[in-house]
């Protein structure tokens, strides 16, 4: 269980959102309250393919980071782990994928 008393991802996002983006890949969002934010999180020194990749269980080479400073924005894709609507698939619509990145601590004295 995280600290609540250390700030999270979502603490400083106006939004975590992730979404199908086909039958074979996820895609999550976070949009960022602010620039200061944005700052944080799309620094590769703490969010970056191997990160996320530990966290979903993926392959760091098949993990896809997109930074839109313009927007405040990040934007990451990768494989999902089982095809949409297979047997095994437990959130068919990819829409709580987000959580355990919305968790993810920020570093301290960054936020």
């Amino acid at each position: 269980m995280p600290d609540r008393a250390t700030p999270s991802i979502g603490d400083l996002a106006a939004e975590v959102r992730s979404k199908n983006a086909g039958p074979f890949w996820v895609t999550m969002e976070l949009f960022m309250r602010d620039a200061a934010g944005y700052r944080i999180v799309a620094d590769p020194a703490f969010l970056n393919e191997t990160v996320v990749a530990d966290l979903y269980r993926v392959a760091a080479d098949d993990v896809r980071m997109f930074r839109i400073p313009s927007l405040n924005v990040v934007k990451i894709s990768f494989p999902r782990p089982v095809p949409q609507g297979s047997l095994h698939d437990r959130d068919m619509h990819a829409g709580q994928h987000h959580v355990p990145l919305a968790l993810l601590p920020v570093p301290e004295g960054t936020s």
